[in-house]
């Protein structure tokens, strides 16, 4: 057994060699994220992986589990540390080796086994590691079972067992590009920029666009993580802009942005403009909605409200279900109501039957804009976006919170604006029309402007969007109003990207 893992074990000393340290903030809502050496130790991942193993026998699924990892230089000897803890849990592994989020969900179903567990930091910048679990595919673990995983790895409670084992798997990648590219090719010439931040997606990406019939513009597909030009995060404006650079010089048809693990994408359209992925989640609303009559879907709080009101997918008889941020939750809300697809404004968005199995696939994602661009020959991106009633709307903004106070601030702003509603009180001279409390509060004035704050699931921060159907002005105005309110909490610091 191991001995109980610790949180106050400084590196360069004996008990951090004899002893696991786990970090409790850690443990997230959906997944699990520290920063490596300073919060989660080599044998606290090992902790880790023997909690995540007692779990998968506590939940009574078959013990068998598919485990890759991203390309950062630690990755692969946090894999080992996780896979010797999971073998000794009584957990038999099959180590698909260098992967993306999407290459090792569907090696569950390649592989015909229940559980996986993905090592990736995803967008978070060096120097942080994690693990996405999930043992009933296509979905992945919620709060529920993170706060059980907490309570193994925190409190020594998981157990050896015999029965473990290791298997692996040298044909993940080629297995996983081959089911995506059996299919028919695209018609219609596109040039496409690809963009992967030189994290793992440049070793699926560009070859699976091209085999579906695109022209592929590379654009830092070199796999290098250190990530020399900027993080691999498609809600990044720096990484957007590097795109549109990219887009207007090579006159392409469409940029698509990928993440580190590969599960998001970003688009900018023809002319350089980048599209926020909710717009083209919308987009691509409309496009299956033509295939698919009376289509349901699922969208997260930050999205824009023209899911309920674009007069299109009204005219379709489309529905949507506004329900909380998280791939976890907005996958698993989707798979409970039967939506065709769940979109998330991060780019994370989960098709299932008949385009995809569930998860969550920047790939995936990518080839349904090829096709959709396929079925509209006469329109470029840019004029598909133009289709869309306008708004404006901001980018995704994180001030920096630290996780044991986030969440109450968050509270206090709910509570705040429900007073505000309750007392008949204005912002911008203007009544709140709507108050949606499932995941912070996402607040609604009488023209339709709304701003939401929410606690960011996997970092030490908050997250803030607006939207208005009016003005940029009025879109400013509730930023402000926001800011403004947030400014008055000590413990709420400086933004990521601000407008």
């Amino acid at each position: 057994m191991l001995p109980t893992p610790r949180a106050d074990l400084k590196p360069n000393t004996l008990e951090y060699e004899n002893i696991p340290l786990v970090a409790p903030q850690g443990f997230r809502e959906y997944d699990a994220r520290w920063l490596f050496e300073k919060e989660i130790n080599l044998l606290g991942v090992q902790a880790l992986g023997l909690g995540l193993g007692t779990l998968i026998h506590e939940l009574g699924v078959k013990p068998e589990i598919a485990v890759g990892h991203d390309f950062r230089s630690y990755s692969a000897s946090i894999k080992q540390a996780l896979m010797t803890g999971l073998m000794a849990a009584g957990v038999q592994v099959h180590d698909i080796g260098l992967a993306l989020s999407p290459v090792a969900y569907f090696s569950q179903f390649a592989l015909d086994v229940p559980c996986v567990a993905m090592v990736t930091a995803s967008h978070n910048e060096n120097g942080w590691t994690g693990v996405k679990m999930g043992a009933n595919r296509p979905l992945t673990f919620g709060p529920d079972e993170m706060t059980r995983l907490k309570a193994i790895v925190l409190g020594g409670e998981g157990k050896t067992r015999s029965g473990g084992g290791y298997t692996y798997v040298d044909d993940m990648r080629a297995r996983y590009i081959a089911d995506l590219t059996d299919r028919p090719a695209i018609s219609r010439k596109l040039k496409v920029v690809a963009a992967c931040g030189n994290g793992t997606a440049g070793a699926f990406m560009p070859e699976v666009l091209a085999k579906v019939g695109a022209e592929v513009v590379p654009l830092d597909c070199e796999l290098d993580f250190t990530f020399p030009r900027y993080n691999p995060n498609p809600e990044d404006m720096e990484m957007l802009h590097a795109l549109r650079d990219a887009v207007l010089e090579h006159k392409a048809d469409v940029g698509l942005a990928f993440d580190g693990d590969g599960d998001r994408c970003g688009v900018v359209d023809n002319t350089g403009e980048e599209i926020f992925a909710d717009k083209v989640g919308v987009m691509l609303a409309r496009d299956l909605a033509r295939q698919h009559p009376n289509a349901k879907f699922v969208v997260d709080v930050k999205s824009t409200g023209l899911f309920l009101t674009d007069p299109v997918l009204q005219e379709l008889g489309a529905t949507t279900d506004y329900w909380k941020t998280g791939h976890s939750y907005i996958k698993r809300r989707s798979h409970e109501l039967g939506a065709l697809v769940g979109f998330e404004k991060s780019g994370h968005y989960f098709f299932n039957n008949p385009i995809g199995r569930g998860y969550d696939d920047g790939c995936v994602a990518a080839l349904a804009v090829l096709d959709m661009l396929d079925r509209a020959p006469d329109k470029t991106m840019a004029d598909l976006k133009d289709d869309l009633p306008k708004t404006w709307g901001s980018p995704t903004m994180s001030p920096h919170c630290p996780d044991d106070k986030k969440y109450g601030v968050v509270d206090n702003v709910v509570a705040h604006y429900t007073a505000m509603r309750d007392k008949g009180e204005t912002i911008m001279g203007q009544a709140i029309r709507d108050l949606v409390t499932v995941n912070g509060v996402r607040l609604t004035l009488d023209d339709g402007t709304w701003g939401l704050i929410r606690a960011s699931s996997n970092k030490p921060g908050l997250v803030v969007v607006v939207e208005s159907p009016v003005s940029e002005d009025n879109m400013r105005a509730m930023f402000a109003e926001l800011d403004a309110t947030l400014s008055t909490y000590p413990d709420v610091g400086d933004y990521d990207q601000k407008l």
